[in-house]
């Protein structure tokens, strides 16, 4: 690392100098949220819509983050975003979703209007301004750059930023293989947390919790033993399954975790599932394993492609694809494959210590099928019931999390379990100090790894000895880089 990166990084308030320790006051300081704002959300892509929410010629959808407000609109030439702001006076021309029809957006303080283009088509008394102040291209509204993946649309509000897919890097082929363009919504909801918008995030970056947090997921493990110790330290709970048993226990996860997210796994793959628990299969419970999942994999496929959805080839994508049930899209947009179906979660801050928390059911619908497609996220106390049991359960902590920090300088990480906490924090440590894209584009490529994943070097910043990123990290990056 050069001394000018690493002058750069010494700017960054409360930076992180060790790889396996965060500073409190990054999760509630008023100075490093406004380094954040000026800093970090005005140069990243940004999930703003699910391109299901504009389904029609006219449909569009406010994305606010922070003071910044954009409209994301489908005109008859595509999907499109510009800055929500009349170009006469500033007034918000749009506020939650809508259509504009073919009146377009008409701005309610002096009647101009603008179509679904972004054209301007009429200004009220143009004789009474200067033709100068009226050039066509001036009072279009403002473009925002936009790019879509996995049916949705990003934002980015800087017009140097790299394409989306050169950010986002290994992570979106693993989810095109997935058909994650092709999911649809079951349902979406949301609710504001009294917690930082990273600390809200990092209670999915890493499984280390679900013992104590989803006790009900736990009992049910085969294998957590294996990778958080011996059984002696109390991780693994079913230490010598028998072949059926352990089938009986991967059963009951996928079934445990089905209800506990409503979601990540869907209610037609447990169906499918549930039938398996009495197959017949070898002594060893590992190969019994083996043999239950191809069976699944087999068994889930066909009943989706029976039912007319556009399912994948399950069996060769596991098999072919590094997996992770949870995958981090820097900086706050979450997809969680578990089969076919997957959750997804979207964070927001709103205030240093509160932030919005969206959560997403998706699942591969045939094509046409009816459905009443949510337009708006059902919003609930971030303590209410009708949260699926999984999201409750961490939502019980974060509160207490926000506030337990305020007595603390710093915290500590598991470095093999809990690293991608540090990773991302170290790259938005990146941001802050306006670090060059293709530092910040590698890094990207780091972070977005998947829960789990161990401290790694990111290309700058302290490492702690953090082991380089994997053989497939590598060969993207270089193959972009060529």
């Amino acid at each position: 690392m050069t001394e000018a990166i690493e002058a750069a990084l010494d700017k960054v308030p409360f930076r992180i100098t060790d790889a396996e320790r965060i500073p409190a006051k990054r999760y509630y300081d008023e100075a490093f949220f406004e380094a954040e704002k000026e800093h970090l959300w005005p140069r990243v892509w940004q999930m703003a819509c699910r391109l299901e929410e504009i389904p029609e010629v006219g449909d569009y959808v406010e994305y606010t983050i922070l003071d910044k407000s954009v409209i994301v609109v489908r005109g008859r030439e595509g999907v499109k975003a510009f800055r929500n702001a009349c170009r006469h006076r500033g007034v918000r021309l749009a506020n939650g979703p809508g259509n504009c029809g073919t009146s377009g957006f008409v701005c309610p303080f002096h009647g101009w209007r603008w179509d679904a283009e972004g054209d301007c088509t009429f200004v009220f008394g143009r004789k009474v301004f200067s033709e100068e102040v009226l050039d066509q291209a001036e009072i279009d509204l403002e473009p925002v750059r936009i790019d879509f993946w996995a049916g949705c649309a990003f934002i980015n509000f800087d017009e140097n930023a790299r394409p989306l897919r050169e950010t986002l890097g290994p992570i979106a082929d693993r989810l095109d293989a997935r058909n994650a363009d092709k999911l649809k919504m079951d349902w979406w909801c949301a609710t504001v947390l009294p917690t930082n918008w990273k600390l809200a995030m990092e209670a999915f970056q890493e499984g280390y919790h679900v013992m104590q947090t989803h006790p009900q997921l736990h009992a049910v493990g085969v294998r957590a033993g294996e990778l958080y110790g011996p059984d002696g330290d109390g991780w693994n709970p079913n230490p010598n399954p028998s072949a059926s048993e352990a089938v009986g226990l991967m059963v009951d996860f996928y079934d445990r975790c089905g209800a506990g997210m409503d979601g990540m796994i869907h209610e037609s793959e447990r169906k499918v599932i549930r039938q398996l628990r009495d197959m017949e299969v070898p002594d060893d419970p590992n190969v019994a394993l083996g043999q239950f999942m191809q069976r699944a994999y087999h068994d889930i496929e066909e009943d989706a492609r029976e039912r007319g959805a556009p399912m994948f080839d399950v069996a060769r994508v596991f098999a072919e694809e590094r997996f992770k049930a949870v995958d981090y899209i820097f900086p706050h947009f979450f997809l969680l494959p578990l089969v076919s179906a997957m959750s997804s979660y979207r964070i927001r801050p709103l205030t240093p210590e509160t932030c919005l928390f969206e959560i997403w059911s998706l699942v591969l619908r045939p094509e046409g099928e009816d459905y009443d497609t949510p337009t708006q996220p059902t919003i609930l106390p971030y303590d209410s019931q009708d949260f699926p049991e999984i999201p409750r359960q961490d939502y019980s902590n974060l509160p207490i999390q926000q506030l337990g920090l305020h007595n603390l300088d710093e915290f500590r990480l598991a470095k093999d379990v809990e690293g991608t906490i540090s990773n991302y924090q170290r790259l938005i440590d990146g941001y802050l100090a306006g670090l060059d894209q293709d530092l910040l584009i590698h890094a990207n490529h780091v972070v977005n790894s998947g829960y789990d994943s161990p401290i790694m070097d990111i290309g700058f910043g302290p490492t702690n000895g953090a082991v380089p990123p994997d053989s497939t990290h590598i060969a993207n990056y270089m193959q972009a880089a060529e």
